[in-house]
């Protein structure tokens, strides 16, 4: 996993926590980096996951809420980052329609090593957008942080409606997003 997405985690940290509690919380986990990461690192998601259980403890906040969080807060770096990516888009479906066959084409070029999810969407009904997230990662919850981000972005009231499909070996979700008049 990118080393970008353990930097923010530990941004967004600092942000709610602050600086000395993040450093104290990273001495007290075991981690292979010793907290230390880079953004053009990778390092494995079990790290990111232990992190989230760690800051989840220390604020007696549920794993899957701080995922929801982190995941509002990292679509809101993309947009700060990579604003040629939402240039032409004028609606919430319309992004979400694109992470796979061009945010991720060009993501790719940049890391041919990354392992992203991946994300199938189709229009059931006006108004409706499926998404089914599919990866080897458990982050369905910060999929949908950035999913509700994203329709935030574009000025939508929504509702989000999710299912988690998760097996033992794949770990995955639908969500039904409607836009409400």
């Amino acid at each position: 996993m990118k080393g970008v997405v353990f930097v923010e985690l530990i941004r967004m940290a600092e942000s709610v926590m602050g600086e000395e509690a993040v450093d104290d919380i990273l001495d007290t986990i075991d981690l292979e980096t010793d907290g230390a990461f880079s953004t053009v690192g990778n390092y494995p998601c079990s790290e990111l996951l232990r992190l989230v259980g760690a800051f989840g403890t220390h604020l007696d906040a549920p794993v899957d809420a701080l995922q929801v969080q982190f995941g509002h807060w990292m679509f809101g770096r993309f947009v700060e980052n990579y604003p040629a990516f939402f240039a032409n888009k004028t609606d919430g479906f319309d992004m979400l329609d694109s992470i796979e066959n061009e945010v991720h084409v060009e993501v790719r070029k940049l890391y041919p090593e990354v392992e992203l999810p991946t994300f199938a969407t189709d229009r059931p009904a006006e108004g409706q957008l499926r998404m089914v997230y599919s990866s080897e990662r458990p982050l369905q919850h910060f999929c949908r942080g950035m999913l509700e981000s994203c329709m935030d972005h574009f000025g939508h009231t929504y509702t989000v409606d999710m299912v988690d499909k998760s097996s033992d070996s794949t770990h995955s979700a639908e969500f039904l997003v409607q836009k409400v008049a």
